[in-house]
């Protein structure tokens, strides 16, 4: 089975209801089926979460600075990097992986596409406001990805598992592919159901969605799905200023309530069973296509196929974060 789901974020939503207490991976894991990866620029995914968001490289001198949350279950400290960099460019050498996988994610290596490595994004590229506080996201501008080919506990073979990414509704293009998920180990196109991946953006060449885009899409590798047929009507376009993207294999506003399906059904013929390996990318295809640009505040990936209840839960989460506000 495939599910793509969306869902924009209303702005005018209570900021009064967002707890540190329980995150997005607190709320899976309370419906048995645990983060295995939390990755986030903004925020802590766990309610009691200490640790470092990500790490950011000086350029001249090649120190580094782990920026962490401001407090447990909270925001980065966006200061703390502001004071670093304020003598020269910085860039995003690590995103950390929050849950106990430790699937951290680095620039990703050359690939069958690509033959060089991948450029980091610029760490203060896209500053945004979330919860009333001022952070940075991963802003991608062709030419720039991460990667971690030796992950703990994501799925493989045919083993279901749930993915999101929150991402920014207008910085987008056509180009291949800006993905989060699960992908080839070895950094090449290794045939359809080698990849399971949620794919933001306007692509045209593999499927679509109605109208013009940009859609939510499923990237299963030689293919990206807006259902199982190469052009699904009932995707919808989506166009609000934050999205909550989702596949469960087995898409949303990030800043409305509810997510609106927008396939539910069978694998396209040649994608069942799957062959997932288990790389994790972001903002890269499989085999390293970086063409594409995209905004990446937070995603997390799972073991085990979530149910709607614990999804509405984590939409309801993002939204009581309070992106933009």
């Amino acid at each position: 089975m495939l599910h793509v789901i969306v869902s924009t974020l209303l702005l005018s939503l209570n900021l009064a209801f967002f707890t540190a207490a329980e995150g997005p991976c607190d709320i899976y894991g309370r419906y048995n089926t645990p983060c295995v990866a939390a990755h986030s620029m903004v925020r802590a995914l766990y309610g009691n979460y200490n640790g470092p968001l990500y790490q950011v490289l000086r350029k001249d001198d090649n120190a580094t600075l782990d920026i962490h949350v401001l407090s447990s279950g909270g925001f980065a400290n966006s200061a703390a990097q502001d004071s670093f960099c304020s003598r020269s460019t910085c860039v995003v050498k690590i995103i950390y992986d929050q849950s106990p996988m430790q699937n951290h994610l680095e620039p990703a290596p050359a690939g069958g596409a690509v033959h060089h490595p991948d450029n980091p994004v610029t760490a203060n590229r896209h500053r945004v406001t979330v919860g009333g506080h001022p952070v940075y996201a991963a802003y991608f501008e062709g030419g720039m990805g991460y990667r971690n080919d030796r992950t703990k506990g994501i799925a493989t073979g045919n083993n279901p598992e749930t993915l999101y990414m929150v991402t920014s509704g207008t910085h987008y293009n056509g180009g291949c592919c800006f993905d989060y998920g699960n992908a080839e180990v070895n950094n090449d196109d290794d045939g359809a159901g080698t990849m399971e991946c949620v794919f933001w953006g306007n692509t045209t060449i593999w499927g679509r969605g109605q109208g013009s885009g940009p859609w939510v899409m499923a990237d299963l590798e030689n293919g990206l799905w807006a259902g199982n047929v190469r052009s699904n009507d009932k995707n919808l376009p989506i166009r609000t200023e934050y999205v909550t993207a989702m596949v469960k294999g087995g898409t949303n506003d990030a800043t409305s309530g509810k997510l609106q399906l927008m396939y539910d059904g069978p694998r396209p013929n040649g994608y069942q069973p799957m062959r997932k390996q288990g790389a994790i990318i972001l903002g890269i295809g499989g085999d390293n296509s970086d063409s594409s640009i995209g905004t990446f505040y937070e995603g997390v990936m799972t073991t085990g196929y979530s149910t709607d209840a614990a999804d509405d839960a984590v939409q309801a989460n993002i939204v009581a974060a309070g992106y933009g506000k």
